[in-house]
């Protein structure tokens, strides 16, 4: 393809470089767990595109079902209407999910169904009498999403800065990498509380497991602590599992995996396997009821697309083969071979110095031959320019992650057994054999 035809569409996180040069992998095709280039080349997708494509790529089911409902009716809006498939939708995912959290609102985009959170949270009090109370607490190094809302949450001050100021009231506590154990890391959520005023706190945003850091696996009793401080202060927990649901962890919801029913749960990517853009946010029955007999009755807050007719059917297709495909089960089949063969990496590498995750979502933590930490110019240049190379050298499709310590992302899509196990680590592997050599 053309630089100059390339050069029409900018790009998303992309650096200027790659724009300037058209230097960029333009991919074709897709088929289970592979991809190819335009050059007929073959990879191995390790991140289900970016967390999404749970059922694997180039299903004909999904396809023939958006292609359906879009003969049968192009568009409709969610307002003061509604259409059959936004319908059975919303009651098939809140089957699934936890607890009492069995209303949806369903929006185009996990940052948006997070600024979906924030409204909610903030008309919820607001209609109980706390005006005041606006405020979310969030961790450090999360990531929530790129919408002023979202990014307002969002842990990382690389993304934030540029577009500053940023929502007011807005706070940051450790996330559970840096605390020993799981008293400490909510208490440091309570001091914060205690800092600001409970009158000032509207929400706690995390997610179960979270991304930004390298998958980090939260201590037994952290979830169960956060729901305590909830509960005392008058706050709502917010489970942010955009990456989390619909199979990521094992589970339909990464709250099944901590023991803990949230009172808003937001989604996005694995809802559909990406077929077909999609978030929502999951509202405990109760918080429902209490705002639709306020003095407002309503939920002010709305979008065009938001349970668009196409997008509804592609979700019900989804979740249904998710489900009657035993997706989730090949998921928890495997995870045990897929953990004890990332170990079995880690023994054979020096610069392997961590490994954190759980399910299909997965942190490989490098560092030094010595073991070591990167200092932050070897970090640079190894994320921004090495290990992209080496990867796409070994056909496959993860990424190169600076958040924390230099680390390698694995998310393969649910459907992947042992033969894909061993081809993506196999890849991974090499990648990480040039790296041991690269720093020596």
């Amino acid at each position: 393809m053309k630089v100059s035809d390339i050069q029409h569409l900018l790009y998303h996180f992309t650096p200027g470089r790659m724009w300037l040069d058209g230097d960029m992998t333009v991919f074709v095709r897709g088929e289970g767990c592979y991809i190819w280039d335009e050059e007929g080349k073959k990879y191995l997708d390790g991140l289900a595109g970016l967390f999404v494509v749970q059922i694997g790529h180039g299903r004909s089911d999904l396809a023939n079902a958006a292609a359906k409902q879009m003969e049968q009716l192009s568009y409709t809006p969610t307002w003061a209407a509604v259409h059959p498939t936004a319908v059975d939708a919303a009651k098939l995912i809140a089957s699934l999910a936890p607890g009492d959290l069995d209303t949806v609102f369903f929006v185009s985009s996990g940052s948006e169904a997070v600024d979906s959170a924030i409204k909610f949270a903030r008309q919820h009090h607001r209609n109980r009498g706390n005006h005041w109370k606006t405020g979310v607490i969030s961790r450090d190094m999360s990531y929530h999403g790129t919408t002023i809302g979202a990014l307002s949450v969002t842990g990382l001050e690389s993304i934030r800065e540029p577009f500053h100021p940023l929502l007011p009231n807005m706070h940051k506590v450790g996330n559970t990498l840096q605390y020993p154990d799981a008293d400490s890391a909510v208490q440091a959520f309570e001091d914060k509380i205690l800092e600001v005023g409970p009158e000032h706190i509207a929400m706690i945003s995390a997610e179960p497991v979270q991304n930004g850091g390298g998958a980090l696996v939260p201590p037994e009793g952290y979830w169960e602590g956060l729901r305590a401080l909830c509960d005392k202060y008058d706050i709502l927990l917010h489970a942010d599992e955009v990456i989390n649901a619909f199979g990521r962890l094992g589970r339909w919801f990464g709250s099944d995996l901590v023991g803990v029913v949230p009172d808003l749960i937001t989604f996005a990517k694995g809802a559909t396997s990406g077929y077909a853009p999609i978030g929502g946010l999951l509202i405990r029955r109760p918080h429902v009821e209490a705002l639709m007999k306020s003095v407002d009755g309503t939920f002010t807050h709305g979008s065009t697309w938001g349970g668009h007719p196409m997008v509804m059917a592609v979700a019900i297709a989804n979740i249904t083969a998710l489900r009657d495909e035993h997706i989730l089960e090949n998921v928890v089949e495997h995870q045990d071979y897929f953990k004890g063969e990332l170990d079995r990496l880690a023994d054979a590498h020096s610069v392997v110095t961590d490994i954190r995750g759980t399910g299909y979502f997965y942190a490989i933590e490098l560092g030094m031959p010595d073991g070591q930490p990167m200092n932050e110019k070897t970090t640079k240049r190894m994320v921004g320019e090495v290990l992209p190379r080496y990867i796409s050298d070994a056909g496959l499709l993860i990424r190169a992650d600076s958040r924390g310590q230099a680390k390698l992302m694995l998310s393969p899509p649910l459907i992947a057994r042992t033969t894909e196990i061993d081809e993506l680590l196999a890849g991974v592997d090499q990648v990480v054999t040039r790296v041991a050599g690269d720093l020596s």
